[in-house]
């Protein structure tokens, strides 16, 4: 499955290079395009398939593969050592989610007080944990992999569950760009893996959004955060009451 998320996310990058849209793919295939939306969404797209929208773009599987291997070869996860590191200098940890956003050192000195000095030692740090490639002019390269993400249960993520937890669900999220879905159920383990799987998804689906927006302009674009969460739990306020524990 992982492989062919990542083939997946080589064959939007090509698409996209190329000036091809899932309108396009769905005239050249003779589908509708919600239906080519779904075979990317659900990652169920045949060989047969694959090798006709390779044809659109005048490449062989075998170039997408390439693609996908050269990807794969970029930063996908810091060490345990290197996420505490920026932990400790909330400028840094600032700073490294801008770029990992696309942001240039210009938009994030407009945006935050950092002096230009101290964005370059920070984007120059970015660059010795291989995050970024500093090049001339200070422009910033993106050295991360696609799939790039946090340690699971890692000092990135305990630090963002420490504090900012609270502050995030202090709203009645009633605006047209909030959402809160709260589920309760009884599943078997098959079900909550499924489901877990599906969430999954969700998260490629939105670092593939992220993606595809990150040539705007800021103006055009704004922080969002999504919290996927699934876990064995009974409120607390009624454990004394259960009889099973």
């Amino acid at each position: 499955m992982a492989q062919t998320s990542s083939l997946l996310i080589a064959l939007k990058k090509a698409l996209k290079a190329h000036g091809f849209t899932y309108a396009d793919v769905a005239k050249h295939l003779g589908l509708a395009q919600a239906s080519i939306k779904r075979l990317f969404s659900q990652e169920n797209i045949s060989l047969n398939r694959l090798d006709q929208i390779c044809q659109m773009m005048d490449l062989e599987i075998s170039d997408l593969v390439r693609t996908m291997t050269e990807q794969q070869s970029q930063l996908q996860q810091l060490s345990e050592a290197q996420e505490q590191q920026i932990t400790n200098d909330i400028g840094l940890l600032l700073t490294t989610v801008c770029v990992l956003n696309r942001w240039t050192m210009a938009e994030i000195m407009d945006y935050y007080h950092l002096k230009e000095t101290e964005c370059i030692q920070k984007l120059a740090k970015l660059d010795k944990l291989k995050i970024i490639e500093l090049q001339p002019g200070n422009r910033i390269k993106l050295q991360v992999d696609a799939n790039f993400g946090w340690r699971e249960n890692g000092p990135i993520q305990a630090f963002f569950q420490r504090t900012i937890g609270q502050e995030f669900f202090n709203s009645q999220f009633n605006h047209e760009d909030e959402c809160l879905v709260v589920l309760n159920g009884m599943l078997s383990s098959a079900s909550n893996s499924e489901f877990q799987r599906k969430l999954k998804r969700i998260a490629r689906e939105f670092d593939a959004l992220n993606q595809e927006d990150a040539n705007l302009t800021l103006q055009n674009r704004n922080g969002v955060t999504v919290v996927l969460a699934v876990r064995n739990w009974r409120n607390g306020l009624t454990q004394h009451l259960l009889k099973v524990k």
